[in-house]
C-alpha cells in the first residue's frame, strides 16, 4: 500500500508543478462559452434581433433553433442571453433568463422547479404535483410583472421521454397572465423533432426558426484556432494536429463538440507522455479513446429493454452470426424476459429496438431475401464483442445472464 501511495504522490507532484501543456484546459469544455464564436455571427444577430423586444418589456416571438450536435446552438444562444442579462442590469430592465438542458433535468418537475428559480420562487426539490408546481410558477410570474425567456435545451429529449402536455402549457401561458409574459427559445438536436409535437404546439413554438448548419473544416480550424490561443501555452500545438482535429470532425457532420474534445485529449494524451508539443499521433490516440468511451456511454445509457436485445444478439454471435435474424433474436430476448421475470415487448417493438441500435452503429441489421417465405432482418454486431460485455457486466440485472445457452442451442449448432 505504502509503495502504491508513493507513486500517486509521483503522479499528483507532477501536476501540482503546472502542466507545459495546457495554460486553461476549461476552454475546450462544451459548456464554456468564449466571447467570440467564429462563423456564427449571422445567427447571433438573428437571435439578438429577435429576442431584443425583451429589454423594453414586450414578449419576443417563440424561437426553435435545430440543427445537428456540435453546430453551436447552445453557444449561441447562452452568448445572447449572457448578453440581455449584462443589458437588463444595466437599463434596469425587468427581463428574466433561465437556460434548462431537459436532457440532463430528465423529469416536467425539475424543469419547472428551474425555471421557478429563475424568478426567485423557492420550490422543494420534489413532493408536489406538476400541475400545483406549474401553477406557482405561474403566479409567481403575475405577481412579479417580468419577461422570462425560457430557452428549452435538447427539448427533443423532454418530448420523447414525457409527451409534449409541459411545452404545450408553456406555449399557452401567456394567455393567463396579464403582467408577465413569457418566451421560449426551443433547440434540439433532432431535425425531425417537429414530427413529435402536437399541431397546436409546433405553431406557437415556431413562431420563428433557426436552421444551423454542420462547420466545414476550414471553419472548424478556426474555432479550433481561437481555443487553442487561451487553452494552450504558445509553440505547443502543432498545425498538422489542430488540421487533423478540424478533418476528422468534418468527416463527422462538422461538429464543433467533437473536434474540441479531440483537442482536449490529444492535449491530455501529450500531457501524461510528458510530450510538450500536441502532434498527430496524440489526436490519433485521443480519436481511439474518444470512439472507446462514446460507445460505452451510449450502451452504458440504454433502456433495459435495449440491453437485453443487444445481449440476445452478442448471445448468438458465440453460435453462427447467420443464425441473428430478427426472429431469432426476438425468441433469445422473450427466453431472457422470463429469466429475468420481465414482461417481454412484442416483436414490433422489438424489431423497432433493432432499428434504432442500427441507428447507433451498435448492430448492423441489413433486409435478406428468404424466398417464398418472405424476407427478414440478418443481424450482426457492429461493434466489438469486448466492449459489450464490459458494459453488461457492470448491468446488475443483466451481468448474470451473459453466458446464458438458449433453450434452442441445438438448433444453432
Amino acid at each position: 500500500m505504502e509503495r502504491r501511495i508513493d507513486i500517486l504522490d509521483n503522479v499528483f507532484a507532477h501536476f501540482l508543478k503546472g502542466s507545459r501543456v495546457f495554460r486553461n484546459r476549461e476552454v475546450l469544455r462544451h459548456d464554456y462559452v468564449p466571447d467570440y464564436l467564429p462563423h456564427r455571427e449571422e445567427e447571433i444577430l438573428r437571435l439578438g434581433e429577435i429576442t431584443a423586444p425583451t429589454l423594453r418589456g414586450s414578449p419576443c416571438s417563440n424561437v426553435f433553433i435545430y440543427g445537428k450536435t456540435g453546430t453551436g446552438k447552445t453557444a449561441v444562444a447562452k452568448f445572447v442571453l449572457n448578453r440581455i442579462t449584462q443589458k437588463a442590469k444595466e437599463i434596469n430592465s425587468q427581463v428574466r433568463v433561465c437556460f434548462v438542458n431537459c436532457r440532463l433535468a430528465g423529469t416536467e418537475y425539475r424543469i419547472l422547479a428551474a425555471l421557478c428559480s429563475s424568478i426567485n420562487e423557492r420550490v422543494p426539490f420534489t413532493g408536489l404535483a406538476v400541475g400545483e408546481l406549474f401553477d406557482r410558477f405561474r403566479k409567481s410570474l403575475e405577481s412579479q410583472g417580468v419577461i422570462l425567456l425560457a430557452a428549452l435545451d435538447e427539448i427533443d429529449a423532454l418530448v420523447k421521454m414525457r409527451g409534449d402536455t409541459l411545452l404545450y402549457e408553456l406555449t399557452r401561458i401567456n394567455e393567463s397572465l396579464n403582467r408577465s409574459k413569457v418566451s421560449i427559445i426551443g433547440i434540439s438536436n433532432d431535425l425531425k423533432f417537429k414530427e413529435f409535437l402536437d399541431p397546436r404546439v409546433l405553431s406557437t413554438l415556431s413562431e420563428e426558426e433557426m436552421v444551423f448548419k454542420p462547420y466545414t473544416a476550414e471553419e472548424l480550424q478556426d474555432i479550433l484556432m481561437e481555443r487553442a490561443k487561451i487553452a494552450f501555452h504558445e509553440g505547443v500545438l502543432s498545425e498538422e494536429a489542430l488540421k487533423l482535429c478540424a478533418a476528422l470532425a468534418a468527416a463527422e457532420h462538422g461538429d464543433a463538440r467533437r473536434a474540441l474534445d479531440l483537442l482536449r485529449v490529444a492535449g491530455e494524451v501529450a500531457e501524461r507522455r510528458g510530450d510538450t508539443k500536441i502532434l498527430e499521433e496524440h489526436v490519433r490516440e485521443a480519436q481511439k479513446r474518444i470512439e472507446h468511451d462514446r460507445v460505452y456511454e451510449s450502451i452504458k445509457s440504454l433502456p433495459t429493454h435495449s440491453k437485453i436485445v443487444l445481449l440476445s444478439a452478442l448471445i448468438l454471435s458465440r453460435f453462427d452470426s447467420d443464425h441473428s435474424i430478427t426472429g431469432e433474436i426476438y425468441n433469445l430476448y422473450s427466453e431472457l424476459c422470463e429469466q429475468l421475470g420481465m414482461s417481454p415487448l412484442t416483436q414490433r417493438r422489438v424489431s423497432e429496438l433493432i432499428n434504432e441500435l442500427d441507428v447507433m452503429g451498435l448492430l448492423n441489421s441489413r433486409v435478406v431475401s428468404l424466398g417464398r417465405y418472405g424476407r427478414t432482418k440478418k443481424i450482426s454486431l457492429g461493434i466489438p464483442r469486448k466492449i459489450i460485455i464490459d458494459v453488461l457486466s457492470e448491468d446488475e440485472i443483466l451481468k448474470d445472464m451473459l453466458n446464458y445457452k438458449p433453450r434452442f442451442l441445438s438448433s444453432l449448432q
